[in-house]
Formats: C-alpha cells, structure tokens, sequence
C-alpha cells in the first residue's frame, strides 16, 4: 500500500510540474493623453486655433502669399530682397514664383542658381511627393535632396500639426512649460507621433498665436542631429484668418531664410494646372549641340 501510495503521489507531482503555467495578468496600456499634462497641452492648442480663426483656419483650401524673399548663408544676404509670388493649396501643392527682376543671382540650394530672364524666372513646383524647378533652361526634376528637406518641411508645418498631428490618436501631447521664445513669453508643446518623429510648438502666453515651431532629425550622411526652426511675427487679419506676416527659418541655429508678407489671400479659385509640370530636360547631362 505505501509503495502505491508513493507512485500515485510522484505521479500527481508530475502532472502537476508539466501542466500549463496560467497567463500573467494583463497590463492595461498607458494612455499619455489621458494625462493632466496632456490635457493642458491639447487645450493651449485647441485655444490657439481658435485665436487663429477657428474653422476657418482649419478649413481653408488654398492660400495666396505675395512679398519679398531673402536667402541667406550663414546668416547673411547679398539681396535687396526678391519679389516672390507663392500659391499653397492644402494639403500637398504649392506653387513658389520669383518674379521679374534685371539681374538677380540666388544662392544656391534655394530656389535655383541661374540669372533672372523672363517674367517668372524661376517656378518651384510640389504636387504630392514630386518637385519640379522650371528656369529659361526648362523643366527639370527638383534635386533630391532639396525635395527632402521641403517634404520634411511640410510634414512638419503649422498645417499639419493643427490637421493631422492633434487629430492623430498615436501622437502623444506633451506640455513643456513657459519659455521666453523671440522675446516673447510663451508656453511650449511637444508633439511625439509614433514614429519617434516630433515637434515642438511655441504659443504666445498673451495673444496664443505660434511663434516658433522646431524640429530635429538625424542626417543620413553624417550621423549628425540637425534642427530646424520657423519663427512667425506680424500677425494681420486676413479674410478672418490671423496669418503671420513676418517668417524666418532657422537652419541649426543660423538664419537661412526670409520672407516678408506684403498680401495674403484664402481660397481662391485657383487651377489644377498652376500645380502641374512636366520634366523637359536633366541639367545633369551636358547640353545637345545644335
């Protein structure tokens, strides 16, 4: 009897070793926008579409921008400021104009690198994904590089952050705390889509309109972290929609860019073909002889 007993007892601790250990408990996921930081967030930036207009801001189509542009190199210009046309239509086109002007000679890596000839002397062109500059040359498909650096632009551009970064419920909203951006007091917000890609939106603590946003990447060729940043002054009442007149844009901390407003416009009837090129020559192949 004892021997049997053991048996059935060794055989019970067996069973009882191979059997299936239960599941841990589950581990309810963290919702960071459920948070008292990031409701204060979300609530600064829903207070700040408002101050720019509201529905109307969220809501318009296409924009018109005339003005004079300047582009620097380590923060200097040799221009007196070149007359520009730009044409936005929301959310992937935008149409960029150098107008006329007797002998302009444009940095390099900005909107082309050729003397001015006719009315429009440079035409910068985006539809979706694609970019073409068009000279006297012709058409030609925009340098890869600097398309990259205007497709990141756009996807970080005030647009996008108040139409799809706040209305995406994977992008995290963090609040930063006051800052003094510009020399104006303001509160920062962070926006961390799931991606890991982010950016950072300063608000004026009095008037709410942004005035900086600024983002940051990791260059492919060097390994090196780059930033980015666009600062907005001169806010004008445009068609009910507060646009900022004044843009500067900062390149690792060195102005690269600006451009002053002189007249701003919203949903014109603007047509497709403003937005539509075509590739007419490669300006990397050496000219056909005649």
């Amino acid at each position: 009897m004892n021997r049997l007993f053991v048996v059935l007892l060794l055989s019970a601790l067996c069973r009882a070793q191979t059997a299936p250990s239960a599941p841990p408990p589950s581990k309810t996921a963290v919702n960071l926008n459920e948070s008292e930081n990031a409701h204060k967030a979300r609530a600064l930036l829903d207070q700040t579409i408002q101050a720019l207009g509201g529905q109307p801001y969220l809501t318009f189509e296409n924009r018109r921008e005339t003005g004079r542009y300047y582009p620097l190199y380590h923060g200097r210009t040799q221009s007196t400021g070149i007359p520009y046309n730009y044409y936005i239509a929301y959310p992937d086109k935008d149409r960029f104009e150098v107008v006329h002007q007797k002998d302009i000679f444009l940095i390099e890596g900005s909107v082309g690198n050729v003397k001015v000839k006719n009315k429009f002397d440079i035409i910068v062109i985006h539809n979706g994904d694609k970019g073409y500059e068009t000279t006297y040359k012709g058409t030609a498909a925009e340098d890869p590089p600097e398309l990259q650096k205007y497709l990141r632009r756009r996807t970080h551009s005030l647009e996008f952050v108040f139409r799809k970064w706040m209305r995406d419920p994977e992008v995290a909203l963090f609040y930063n705390g006051a800052s003094v951006v510009d020399g104006k007091e303001c509160e920062g917000i962070t926006l961390l889509n799931s991606h890991n890609d982010s950016v950072d939106v300063f608000l004026d603590q009095n008037t709410h309109y942004p005035v900086k946003i600024s983002y940051s990447w990791r260059d492919e060729t060097d390994k090196q972290k780059d930033t980015e940043e666009e600062v907005y002054d001169n806010y004008k009442l445009e068609q009910g929609i507060w646009t900022p007149h004044s843009i500067t844009r900062y390149f690792n901390a060195e102005t690269s860019h600006q451009r002053f407003i002189t007249a701003a416009a919203y949903n014109l009837k603007l047509p497709d073909t403003m937005f539509e090129a075509a590739v007419t020559y490669d300006p990397k192949l050496p000219p056909k002889k005649r």
